[in-house]
């Protein structure tokens, strides 16, 4: 009360009446900030020009009415009863208001009501004064907006999602009855390739998509967050039992694998999958995010495109990481490393055209250890370009060892784009060809697509060097990748290898049929033989023979031998196809 008397004192409106009314009248009519003077009655009697320009209404309009022209119903009546009452005991109240233009927008604003008394200290007016908070708000929900949201993707961001599924843990506590969640930790597969070969706009791209095509799969309560560079992750809400969690694993998988197209070509993509459960797993965020990360780790680690849920041995995966880390470095040291060898079988005449070293790794402490851990550990840490030159050391005896027999086959050995792209590469494998007095006209180097595209100029150098040398060039994984045939003609590449993908379908799949007859044709075109591996079944080997594809490799032949058994099989295969063709 103070402040409105204070204002409304005698000397104050003795001071004020000093100035001329027109200079009083002005600073009225410019002041940014809407003015209302309404009677003690609170009928309106003047507004000044910011009144009419903020809620649309003409002088005329509002004047003899009630304020109670402006509300927008977002108040209950308690508020008003409130503010009045505020009023009537310190002269003076001030806060956020929603009132409503005469257009019907709602709209918010900072109000001050002051109660003017005469020297009696009777009310003879109201003077209300407000500013438009509509900009501000704008910008203050654009900030917040911007503070939880990704600004590529426009969901949410982690931050977001770890409040949002504090919120959803923190009601769920206070349900009576039982209720599970499921949590995805999605990381996309090879996504740093597509960057490289690609371009981070195209990367930008398929993340866009991604998010688009998994929102299509929620609900209202579901929550999706990009987590952070390719990694995405999901909450879906009030789960049945496991196995509709398994499903909903699947259902993502399957709409991030269709196709994308981008500039006219399509390009493929998969994820994998790490699935945690509340509360089996755990009952807080950050509990439920670790188990679901750990269980994607698993899932990548254990073939690409799949889906793992949690489980309790995963809590190991640290000590195991170490253990893998200190036996593969003894192992690399002890050349401690088998090749395994897989025949591959020409369709015109069912003879072994060459084989593909594969390689094997029994290890004391760890027992078996699948390529599919090992190799890619190798690559992320370099020590998969010692671990490629024991291989390469391991072709060259294979190689003396089956002259004894007198045996004399192409050996097809994986370089990885890791040790390819090193400045040293040619040189270390002549060293060994060297030491082992070993022509390179015994061996086929096969290299990924993908490390065929990138840096073209270099690795077309490197490839022409190797061809020189004496190696045959092929190209591995041929349809998972991004490159065309018309590019590859600039390779000096002998043989291209059909994906398993691919492969698996044709007998299924009209479409996998024919891109695979697309891919046969062109390569002949561009006087390169097709290998198709993977081909399991005796169907796939009629429709590749139909197809005119040169060479068939995979388990309906043969699996990867150890080199005893396979120079038993091979002798087996002679003496089966003696007088055949």
């Amino acid at each position: 009360m103070n402040g409105a008397n204070d204002w409304n004192s005698q000397g104050k409106l003795n001071s004020i009446s000093k100035y001329p009314t027109a200079l009083i009248t002005k600073i009225f009519e410019n002041v940014s900030e809407g003015i209302m003077i309404t009677d003690k009655d609170k009928k309106i009697e003047m507004v000044n020009p910011a009144f009419e320009f903020v809620t649309g209404y003409k002088r005329d309009e509002v004047i003899g009415k009630t304020p109670a022209v402006l509300q927008s119903g977002v108040h209950e009546l308690n508020f008003y009863l409130e503010m009045w009452q505020k009023i009537r005991q310190d002269g003076i109240w001030q806060g956020e208001i929603w009132n409503r233009r005469k257009t019907g927008d709602v709209y918010p604003e900072w109000l001050t009501i002051i109660g003017v008394t005469n020297d009696k200290s009777e009310v003879t007016n109201y003077c209300g004064i407000f500013t438009d908070l509509s900009e501000r708000k704008i910008v203050e929900n654009e900030l917040e907006k911007r503070l939880l949201t990704d600004s590529l993707t426009e969901v949410s961001n982690r931050f977001a999602y770890i409040e949002r599924m504090d919120g959803l843990l923190e009601s769920t506590s206070t349900i009576s009855h039982s209720v599970q969640h499921a949590v995805y930790f999605l990381d996309l597969d090879r996504f740093k390739q597509i960057n490289d070969t690609l371009g981070h706009a195209v990367g930008d791209t398929i993340l866009v998509e991604v998010a688009k095509r998994i929102k299509t799969l929620l609900k209202n309560k579901d929550i999706i967050a990009r987590y952070g560079g390719d990694e995405f992750i999901i909450t879906l809400t009030n789960v049945k039992n496991v196995k509709e969690a398994a499903k909903f694993a699947e259902q993502i998988i399957g709409i991030i694998e269709k196709p994308l197209d981008i500039n006219g070509q399509n390009v493929f993509i998969s994820t994998s999958v790490g699935v945690s459960m509340f509360p089996v797993d755990g009952e807080t965020t950050e509990q439920l995010i670790h188990c679901a990360d750990k269980a994607m780790t698993y899932s990548k680690k254990n073939g690409l495109n799949g889906y793992s849920f949690y489980f309790k041995e995963l809590q190991t995966d640290s000590q195991r990481v170490l253990l893998l880390d200190s036996e593969l470095r003894k192992a690399i040291e002890n050349r401690e490393f088998d090749l395994h060898f897989q025949p591959k079988i020409s369709v015109k005449n069912e003879q072994i055209q060459g084989l593909e070293a594969l390689v094997r790794w029994n290890n004391e402490r760890l027992g078996f250890v699948s390529p599919a851990e090992f190799i890619p550990y190798a690559e992320e840490t370099g020590l998969i370009i010692p671990l490629s030159e024991v291989i390469i050391e391991k072709a060259c005896e294979a190689v003396m060892e089956m002259q004894q027999h007198g045996r004399k086959l192409p050996i097809a050995i994986n370089i990885s784009s890791i040790h390819f792209k090193q400045q040293n590469f040619l040189e270390s494998i002549q060293a060994i060809l060297e030491r082992y007095n070993m022509p390179a006209n015994n061996f086929e180097i096969e290299v990924t697509e993908r490390t065929v595209m990138n840096s073209a100029n270099e690795t077309i150098s490197k490839l022409v060097r190797l061809k020189k040398m004496g190696f045959k060039i092929s190209i591995d994984d041929f349809g998972t990748g991004y490159s065309s045939l018309s590019y590859l003609v600039r390779f000096p590449l002998d043989c291209l290898k059909i994906d398993r993908s691919f492969i698996q379908h044709i007998a299924s799949l009209d479409e996998k049929q024919a891109v695979v007859d697309a891919i046969i044709q062109m390569s002949h075109r561009l006087k390169m033989k097709v290998v198709a591996e993977g081909v399991e079944q005796a169907q796939q080997v009629d429709i590749l023979r139909k197809m005119n594809c040169d060479i068939i490799q995979g388990y309906y032949y043969s699996k990867p031998l150890p080199l005893n058994e396979l120079i038993e099989f091979m002798e087996f295969w002679e003496i089966e196809h003696q007088g055949r063709n």
